[in-house]
């Protein structure tokens, strides 16, 4: 099973590590700071060995790496992992922005349903069962993450069961959740959000979040 120095070490952006299996184009390593699609963010994107990941799979608690047409890359080779850390900050932040918006949303929205979400480069998204125009508390929630930002708390993000792979994520005397992504430092990193509605069906709210450049 590979060891997931992302987690542990979240702002690392190239780490050496030897491959531990090849089956054509698709890899597995002993150690890794690439992420693999998860809980809806998106995976990293960079090099292993020099070459291209096209993908990144989750596989149990494995991940498999699909890399580039005519790699010469073998079991026991060491090799240069780096990623893409603009890419990867950049969904770290968009990852809290819609975690603080999330908590709040079930706070002052009571009953409302979570159905969906996704981290990707641009914005994040999350999607609701709720019976209304869900903008109606845009004010409110963009006001409470503004305060949680602004007191630039420490994030605490750890393991709850290690042996199964489950993690959290807490700010004191806010939430505690369970989440297995790359988490920030400290809620200042986040920046700037901005909330916008998206109707995507009866009965159905999204909220799309941007933060700033």
């Amino acid at each position: 099973m590979v060891e997931k120095v992302f987690w542990t070490t979240p702002y690392l952006t190239k780490l050496d590590t030897h491959i531990a299996s090849v089956n054509g184009n698709d890899i597995t390593v002993e150690r890794t700071i690439f992420y693999a699609f998860s809980g809806g963010q998106e995976s990293d994107t960079g090099l292993i060995g020099g070459y291209s990941v096209h993908q990144a799979k989750k596989d149990g608690h494995e991940i498999i790496y699909t890399v580039e047409e005519g790699h010469d890359l073998k079991v026991g080779d060491q090799v240069t992992m780096t990623i893409d850390w603009d890419r990867r900050y950049r969904l770290m932040r968009l990852h809290f922005a819609a975690e603080v918006v999330l908590e709040l949303a079930y706070k002052h929205l009571k009953s409302i349903e979570k159905t969906g979400a996704h981290i990707a480069q641009d914005k994040a998204r999350i999607d609701f069962v709720w019976h209304e125009n869900i903008s109606k508390s845009f004010s409110l929630i963009e006001k409470e993450s503004r305060e949680i930002i602004v007191a630039n708390l420490d994030i605490i993000s750890d393991f709850s069961d290690e042996g199964n792979g489950r993690r959290y994520w807490e700010v004191k005397g806010f939430s505690k959740v369970p989440c297995g992504g790359t988490h920030l430092k400290k809620t200042g990193e986040v920046g700037e959000i901005k909330l916008k509605r998206n109707n995507i069906g009866r009965g159905k709210e999204r909220i799309e979040i941007y933060v700033s450049e």
